[in-house]
């Protein structure tokens, strides 16, 4: 199996290999930027119809994270379009960060039609960095389908971690990310197969993250955490990881 497996993934690799010139190039990078957007608004449609149970399940209490000033004050990293944007609650007010600034354009059509979030501002920025963000600014964190392509996930929960507002009870980090599926399915040894195409593909995303992992070492008081095989229609990608933690 294991032979199995390198001879497939090198001709994987032999099949790509143009597209990995072009980005030794820094060519294929500039054409994923700008053609990345629109892929992944016809994915967020898709991916909403089939997620959006879990999601309004996922969303459904942060409401009890309101902060002195009567209204939550969200950030959501990695915001690509703004496809969470219709699971917030009413009045909450979204900043967003991504590193593509490429999305923005998508974002304000995202923000026109829900109007009942009060849009703050659009950073760019890797959340590795967030500098722009002041420590201790923010009710809550969102991540969805983010940590899958991040370089560095630790120094992103620490940053995470910097700018949620100190309470006494804590403030919520929420996500829900695909990842790697269990090691003795087919899944995951497909995954394997075909991680080295994928990862240029989708702008640096990959199968096989346990993102779950590094969530568990990130130090917080609190981790709800559920394993779940999502009902999409990509397999690859069905195995997910959802829900929250506590500073």
């Amino acid at each position: 199996m294991a032979l199995t497996l390198l001879v497939l993934r090198l001709i994987i690799c032999i099949l790509v290999s143009p597209l990995y010139l072009l980005s030794f190039l820094g060519v294929w990078s500039w054409i994923c930027k700008k053609c990345f957007p629109y892929f992944l608004v016809r994915f967020s449609v898709m991916y909403n119809k089939q997620m959006a149970s879990k999601k309004r399940e996922l969303f459904s209490n942060l409401q009890e994270f309101v902060g002195p000033s009567g209204k939550l004050s969200l950030l959501e990293v990695g915001c690509g379009t703004g496809t969470n944007f219709k699971f917030y609650p009413p009045g909450c007010m979204v900043t967003c960060v991504d590193p593509n600034p490429n999305f923005e354009k998508f974002l304000i059509k995202s923000i026109a039609e829900n109007r009942h979030l009060q849009f703050e501002r659009f950073m760019v920025a890797v959340g590795e960095n967030m500098h722009q963000v002041a420590d201790g600014s923010m009710d809550v964190v969102v991540c969805t389908l983010v940590l899958c392509s991040v370089e560095n996930q630790e120094q992103i929960l620490r940053e995470v971690c910097r700018v949620l507002r100190p309470v006494s009870d804590g403030l919520g980090f929420y996500f829900m990310e695909h990842g790697a599926a269990e090691r003795s399915t087919w899944n995951y040894f497909w995954q394997q197969v075909l991680d080295p195409a994928w990862y240029l593909l989708f702008d640096g995303c990959s199968l096989t993250r346990e993102s779950w992992k590094a969530l568990e070492r990130a130090g917080f008081s609190r981790l709800k955490l559920q394993h779940l095989q999502a009902p999409l229609t990509w397999e690859l990608v069905r195995s997910h990881i959802c829900g929250y933690a506590v500073k």
